[in-house]
């Protein structure tokens, strides 16, 4: 059985934006075949448009930190102060390791904020050292 890749991942494997890759199969010029609402393109038909063999990057064993942060007695004042400073710093685009996940949350009625990080571990590590400066500071 060959393999069959996602358009997402012959983007990524020769470095073209994903629309591009649709565009090459909508037009004919690389052969994918439609399985529900997505294209899938088979090897062959890849090394035929490339003209060359296709091997996928070999990646090193991956490694994901999460992490959560729960923050008592917040008010409104100090969630926003908070979420201003994690979604700026998380939304900064690709970091060292990788694109951080974050997700918050609020209980106003327990006065408690969560914060939900999944990163690299360098990232993720600086996020928090950015949240913990903020909540130094608090009285």
């Amino acid at each position: 059985m060959t393999k069959l890749y996602s358009v997402e991942e012959v983007a990524a494997l020769l470095g073209l934006h994903v629309k591009t890759v649709r565009s090459y199969v909508r037009d004919g010029r690389l052969d994918a075949v439609r399985v529900g609402r997505q294209y899938r393109i088979d090897a062959g038909a890849l090394e035929a448009f490339t003209g060359r063999a296709v091997t996928p990057p070999r990646r090193g064993a991956a490694v994901e930190v999460s992490s959560i942060v729960q923050i008592d007695d917040a008010d409104r004042a100090l969630v926003d102060r908070v979420s201003t400073l994690v979604t700026s710093s998380a939304g900064g685009g690709v970091h060292d390791d990788g694109r951080l996940r974050v997700e918050m949350a609020y209980d106003e009625g327990k006065s408690r904020m969560k914060i939900i990080v999944l990163g690299g571990p360098e990232s993720t590590a600086e996020l928090l050292r950015l949240v913990g400066a903020l909540l130094e500071d608090r009285s």
